[in-house]
């Protein structure tokens, strides 16, 4: 029974995988920061039907990674794969975003996907065999505005995927990138993560990050992609006999990043850049200059 590491399984999406490949006869462990979080987990009725268990793990905690990683090794004799998925938000106008917040993005984000892929790939390398999924998202292909420092670090996260994709391809390890689009999880409630400068009226940019939240949520609200959806893709990269470099997930996220490989770099920009401004500035106010 091939087992998997799952960070940040505690809710949205890492929750949604942990369930769906027990289900389907992996032995996961569901890690996440607070293991007290796991009750959620371990009660849902498909959690029963396969291999389950919870460890503590906070991905920017080194000592926290390599005692996860150890009790794996020890328990199922070695590591088959790796979903990193812990992550956090930061949504606000760039300007209105703290320097420590940010790098507490990056840290979660990108650092420590790094420490864990870094913590097991000593595992990986002498079975010759292994899959390091990383969940990024479109917003690490495409940029947009009020979430400038989370695509930044997305966008950081492919450039390691595709770097770490050639280096273990001749060991036997393969690397995928998840980008899903929009996906209605707490990622858009609880764990939305807005910069408390962001919704003070005093912000120059308060009129139009509100607006932009808004139009935000109206494409939540439209979305017809799910968790399992997700999920199903994860699945599948664990076990295809020759995994995609990417895969990318959702309707209007597949149509984003096929019109910016079709339509020459200027006219994408007119095209969807510009409605995007359009609709986050037809909001009442606009920024000062003081």
């Amino acid at each position: 029974m091939d087992s998997i590491l799952i960070t940040g399984a505690s809710t949205g999406l890492g929750r949604e995988m942990a369930l769906f490949l027990a289900e389907r006869g992996f032995a996961v462990y569901a890690t996440m920061r607070d293991a007290s979080d796991a009750g959620s987990l371990l009660n849902d009725p498909r959690s029963s039907k396969g291999k389950l268990k919870v460890l503590p793990l906070d991905v920017t905690d080194t000592i926290s990674i390599q005692r996860a990683v150890e009790t794996i090794v020890a328990e199922a004799g070695g590591i088959y794969g790796v979903i990193n998925n812990a992550g956090i938000g930061l949504r606000g106008y760039f300007e209105d975003l703290d320097s420590q917040d940010i790098r507490k993005m990056f840290d979660a984000n990108l650092f420590g996907v790094m420490e864990v892929t870094r913590a097991v790939l000593p595992h990986m390398r002498p079975a010759k065999r292994g899959r390091i999924l990383l969940i990024s998202s479109v917003g690490g292909r495409i940029g947009s505005l009020g979430v400038s420092t989370y695509c930044s670090s997305k966008f950081a996260l492919e450039g390691f995927g595709e770097s770490l994709f050639m280096e273990l391809a001749p060991l036997g390890i393969r690397v995928s990138l998840i980008e899903p689009g929009i996906i209605k999880t707490e990622r858009w409630t609880i764990n939305r993560g807005v910069a408390p400068r962001a919704t003070d009226p005093r912000s120059p940019y308060y009129a139009w990050f509100m607006q932009s939240e808004r139009e935000a949520e109206k494409l939540v609200q439209a979305s017809t992609a799910t968790p399992a959806d997700v999920a199903a893709v994860v699945h599948q990269a664990l076990t295809a006999e020759t995994p995609k470099l990417r895969y990318m997930i959702g309707r209007k996220a597949k149509l984003a990043v096929a019109l910016r490989r079709w339509l020459p770099g200027d006219l994408f920009e007119r095209i969807y850049f510009g409605t995007v401004m359009r609709r986050a500035t037809r909001a009442p106010g606009s920024p000062g200059v003081g």
